[in-house]
């Protein structure tokens, strides 16, 4: 048998690169594809990213179906090895991985040295001290993967038990040639270059969407203009003007009104509270629907008209602040408008139609 002497050399081969880059890709793709799932709420993005790597590692296998086949039709070669060292590490596992080195002498051709790693149970340490004879398997196209055989048969346990053998000198010395620099290069770069990809396709979804799509039921985002500022959520809406504006201006309440309801899509609500420049909508839970009315049937044009007679119980223009609060009490809806001033407060109470049912006068 031919050995090689020196450093086994690297396997920089056009297929391990290539694996190596796709492997980094599938890495990077798949844990970009998670995590943005996750920050986007897209399901069938984290679904995928999950099974990306369980569908590559099933291609991974059936691609090397034919080299394990040819690999599996060679009879492995049985010979006698002498342990010149072991390496125990410290571990309270049972079963250690230990590091050997053999002199492997085949019945065919010149001994040669192995490092390689099995695992060993820690009670069967005793019988691999150095100095030990072995019997050792390996596959004739690859000596360098050489396994211990544990039991062996009858015939080669006699052949180890009378064995003497001498060390092979250490330029014989082989072991499983290691991946090249090439090889995890590629593969960081490839990881790099999936999860930049991953994210630059939802980049709109990422960073963009959630200032300029409109409110959804489910994860509803802020609306922000230099006028007013919008707010809704699954469970209320609320809309705050910018200076020098009123919601008593013609239009605007019901224009406000129809956004945070998205035109009547989420149109229950059970309070509704308006002020001169704050509107604030609580929308009805499953479990609160007997108490909910509809928002966008109030009779919000009614609205600068209730306020401005709920203000003649104060002396016309003499009130400060005014509040509406829309609530469906005793089955009804009721539209109560309180207006405060210096000589004090006044309510009125409408119905669901804008009718004013009573007054109280400044207290």
């Amino acid at each position: 048998m031919t050995t090689t002497t020196g450093s086994p050399p690297t396997r920089n081969t056009p297929v391990a690169l290539a694996r190596g880059f796709l492997t980094g890709g599938v890495t990077g793709g798949s844990l970009a594809a998670m995590v943005v799932g996750v920050v986007i709420e897209n399901a069938p993005l984290f679904i995928a990213g999950l099974a990306l790597p369980f569908a590559y590692g099933g291609l991974l296998y059936l691609a090397s179906m034919p080299r394990r086949a040819r690999e599996a039709a060679l009879a492995p070669r049985t010979a006698l090895a002498m342990i010149e060292s072991r390496d125990v590490p410290q571990s309270e596992m049972t079963d250690r991985p230990v590091r050997f080195d053999l002199t492997v002498a085949p019945d065919d051709g010149p001994a040669f040295r192995v490092e390689f790693t099995q695992d060993i149970n820690v009670t069967d340490l005793p019988d691999y001290r150095p100095g030990g004879i072995l019997v050792v398997r390996y596959p004739p196209d690859s000596p360098a993967k050489v396994r211990i055989v544990k039991r062996p048969i009858p015939e080669w346990e006699e052949r180890a038990a009378g064995a003497r053998l001498d060390s092979a000198p250490e330029s014989t010395k082989l072991s499983e040639p290691p991946d090249g620099c090439a090889v995890g290069f590629l593969g960081f770069v490839g990881l790099l270059l999936a999860a930049a990809a991953v994210v630059f396709l939802f980049r709109v979804d990422l960073f963009e969407d959630k200032a300029t799509e409109p409110p959804s039921s489910s994860a509803p985002p802020s609306v922000s203009s230099t006028s007013s500022t919008r707010v809704v959520t699954g469970g209320s809406g609320t809309v705050e003007l910018g200076p020098g504006q009123s919601f008593l201006t013609e239009g605007e309440l019901r224009s406000d009104i129809d956004a945070v309801t998205r035109h009547g899509e989420q149109n229950l609500a059970t309070n509704l509270v308006v002020q001169d420049r704050l509107l604030l909508v609580t929308f009805a839970s499953d479990d609160a629907k007997a108490q909910a009315f509809p928002v966008s049937a109030l009779p919000y044009e009614r609205f600068p008209a209730l306020v401005e007679e709920a203000r003649s119980g104060l002396g016309g223009q003499s009130a400060q602040n005014w509040n509406i609060v829309v609530s469906r009490l005793g089955g009804a809806v009721t539209i109560v408008v309180s207006v405060t001033g210096p000589e004090g407060s006044a309510v009125l109470q409408a119905d669901d139609q804008g009718r004013v049912l009573r007054r109280t006068a400044a207290h």
